[in-house]
């Protein structure tokens, strides 16, 4: 009984921490559409905008530690400063390829993520995927490259800056991961650590960046009021986006994270459609109920997955480590010899 409300009460919260990173993230979305749009306030400056969602975040971080809501665990600095690096040139990668690639190519890319990911996490942590949780991976994918993709258009140095973000994000997700199960730190506490560093290295090298790809400096835009509180609105977002995504990533995996953040973009063509009278049309329409089979079937995999890990982690503890060798050793030479009489009978 106690077993089965445990049960229901993570599950609850795995839906909270879900729903609150999609919430949050299509609230900044909007947001910074408005603030940054050429109707809107235009301000322009994405990269610096970053720092300060970090520097809130930071400073949230802060007094929860000096509180006691939080405790605060030692993780080696040169962790954290790869660990911002790497996150850092993601940020500015990602901006980069939206500057120079079409919408098109760079949807394409924010796609390729996913497989990117399953790739890294074989290669740094020798995870495995079932058949069934490749094929839902495929189908997230075709459903929502036909809601989003359109013209494509490539050239030398947006797919080099491509590549990078590709590489640097879904590191970036791997690392937030790894480094929680490694250390035994929470997801917050991870944050908490990371964001004073990637606040103040953003703050320092976001405006240059920005002047990159926009021409223009952030000291000589006029500041209005109206901006400035949706400047607010988007650091208030980002702390919760910020939060939510080091949970989700604790809590299930990065390619976890991927395929069900797909929703975001669901939900986003849909407000669209609704608030900014975007052209919502069959193709859109078709492609997201793709999106959505899709990641009906990565959930029902991974559950199989999980009731398949726990039922043989029970067999393993109910039996000795001899006995369930040799139990495993019985499959396997029961199936060989099923196989070898199947193939004497095809012959």
């Amino acid at each position: 009984m106690a077993a089965e409300k445990e049960r229901k009460s993570s599950a609850v919260s795995d839906m909270g921490a879900w729903a609150m990173n999609v919430i949050s993230s299509v609230g900044i979305i909007m947001a910074n559409k408005q603030l940054m749009s050429a109707s809107g306030f235009a301000f322009s400056f994405a990269t610096t905008l970053t720092g300060f969602h970090f520097a809130l975040t930071a400073l949230v971080g802060f007094v929860s530690n000096a509180t006691g809501l939080s405790a605060s665990k030692h993780v080696p600095m040169w962790e954290l400063i790869w660990f911002s690096i790497v996150a850092n040139v993601s940020i500015a990668a990602m901006n980069f390829s939206l500057m120079l690639n079409s919408v098109g190519f760079y949807q394409i890319s924010k796609l390729c993520m996913i497989p990117v990911v399953c790739v890294m996490e074989w290669i740094l942590h020798n995870k495995r995927y079932s058949k069934l949780v490749k094929l839902s991976v495929v189908v997230v994918v075709v459903g929502v490259a036909i809601c989003t993709v359109t013209d494509v258009k490539v050239n030398a140095k947006g797919f080099v800056c491509a590549c990078v973000a590709i590489f640097s994000s879904s590191l970036q997700q791997i690392l937030i991961g790894s480094q929680q199960k490694k250390y035994s730190i929470g997801s917050f506490e991870l944050l908490s650590k990371t964001a004073p560093i990637q606040a103040l290295s953003l703050l320092l090298v976001g405006p240059f960046v920005d002047y990159l790809l926009s021409g223009k400096f952030i000291v000589n835009y006029t500041m209005s009021s109206g901006c400035f509180l949706f400047i607010l609105l988007s650091c208030a977002l980002a702390v919760f986006c910020n939060i939510s995504q080091y949970l989700c990533i604790g809590r299930f995996s990065a390619v976890s994270f991927q395929v069900i953040g797909h929703m975001k973009t669901v939900c986003i063509l849909t407000l669209g459609w609704l608030l900014f009278d975007s052209a919502m049309t069959f193709k859109n329409v078709s492609g997201m109920i793709v999106a959505i089979v899709g990641m009906v079937i990565y959930s029902w995999a991974m559950e199989l997955e999980k009731q398949s890990a726990k039922a043989l982690s029970t067999v393993k503890h109910s039996l000795t480590e001899e006995e369930f060798e040799f139990l495993k050793e019985g499959v396997e030479e029961t199936t060989h010899s099923r196989d070898v009489e199947l193939g004497h009978t095809k012959a």
